[in-house]
């Protein structure tokens, strides 16, 4: 019998928690249970305006921030272990990537911030919990993201094959598994952000369904064009970016006023479908498969879009290697999180541009 860990996550749309009770043997893993947790939609909103508002944020609404959404976190172990039926006692640890408000990798001193205070985590379970885990890649020089590759590395790498993982989350990544050489990974640009910002403003939708407000506009080429040139998207590895740089000021300063609604949708679309196909084929060149993880596989047409842009490799889900697409990252930070209690590396300086390879996380007792 394997080790039992729970992962934690919320990404950049911030529409809630995803929670992984995962059994971990020594080259394969069995998902015992998984939870979705949505913020309360108060609190959610406040989260929202923390990360597009960052200079209205005060210490005092960072701290409640970080109290209420520990808070979540610690609730959705919690409905974890219930739904399973399994005793914290059972569990080696928590791994918990936490909520993102702001990251910085290029700024003069570079930073990142999850909130979702361990502490309340560790002592509200009784679980070990590790957070904090993107710091230690920063502060030797990495961009502290993305740290799934090295996870992907251990699932999904095989040998003769040349994969590609694509997380299509708020933010898109990939993970390059070509076969006999390192593994690199790297942001592409925006996956899902600038599409749920945009319904969100237009709309007052969370999420553009299925990609069907999308799918009925029609592609302005020279917005596409315009969104395209920004530096980000030649840009070599390594590199990541977020919601600072990707965001509607970003998007309005490329001149959507006059553009219908439903169009400037389709077009951010096409800006993530055109910019994943572009990196891989200029920094993943020998891809014969793409796997896809993350909310974004649930977009029909961003993946109608994707396979018209990449006719000649395979694309599928992680579901077809075994991991279901949904809770990919939720299991990564559970299995980072038995990497540091094991005292090994979570980076990948061939990933994130960190001058060596260092343990990953901040270890809280339960007390």
């Amino acid at each position: 019998m394997g080790d039992i860990y729970i992962g934690l996550i919320s990404g950049t749309s911030m529409d809630g928690i995803d929670a992984a009770l995962v059994e971990f043997e020594e080259s394969s893993l069995q998902i015992l249970q998984t939870r979705d947790y949505p913020y309360p939609p108060e609190l959610r909103e406040r989260l929202i305006n923390a990360m597009q508002q960052p200079r209205s944020c005060t210490v005092d609404d960072i701290g409640e921030l970080d109290h209420r959404t520990g808070e979540c976190f610690r609730d959705a172990a919690k409905g974890l272990l219930d739904d399973a039926g399994i005793a914290a006692s059972a569990v080696t640890a928590i791994g918990s990537h936490g909520q993102t408000l702001r990251h910085q990798p290029d700024a003069d001193r570079p930073f990142t911030l999850q909130i979702g205070d361990p502490t309340l985590i560790a002592t509200g379970t009784g679980i070990t919990t590790v957070a904090d885990f993107r710091s230690a890649d920063m502060a030797v020089g990495g961009q502290g993201a993305p740290l799934t590759p090295i996870f992907h590395e251990w699932l999904f790498r095989q040998s003769g094959s040349n994969r590609t993982i694509l997380n299509i989350g708020g933010i898109a990544n990939v993970t390059v598994l070509a076969d006999s050489t390192a593994t690199k990974g790297f942001d592409t640009g925006p996956g899902n952000t600038l599409m749920d910002a945009w319904i969100r403003r237009e709309r007052n939708e969370i999420f553009d369904r299925n990609g069907e407000w999308a799918a009925g506009g029609s592609i302005d080429a020279g917005l596409l064009e315009r969104l395209l040139s920004d530096p980000f998207f030649s840009a070599a590895p390594p590199k990541s970016t977020g919601f600072e740089l990707f965001n509607l000021d970003w998007l309005e300063a490329a001149s959507v006023e006059s553009i219908n609604a439903d169009d400037v949708q389709a077009t951010l679309c096409a800006l993530t479908a055109v910019s994943v196909s572009n990196a891989v084929r200029t920094f993943a060149a020998g891809t014969a498969e793409i796997l896809v993880c993350g909310g974004g596989v649930h977009n029909a047409e961003l993946m109608r879009q994707l396979g018209e842009n990449m006719p000649a490799i395979e694309i599928s889900s992680t579901a077809a290697a075994g991991l279901d697409p949904d809770w990919v990252e939720a299991v990564a930070f559970a299995w980072l999180a038995m990497r540091r209690l094991q005292d090994l590396p979570g980076n990948l300086p061939s990933v994130t541009g960190a001058k060596r390879a260092v343990t990953l996380g901040a270890i809280h007792t339960a007390g």
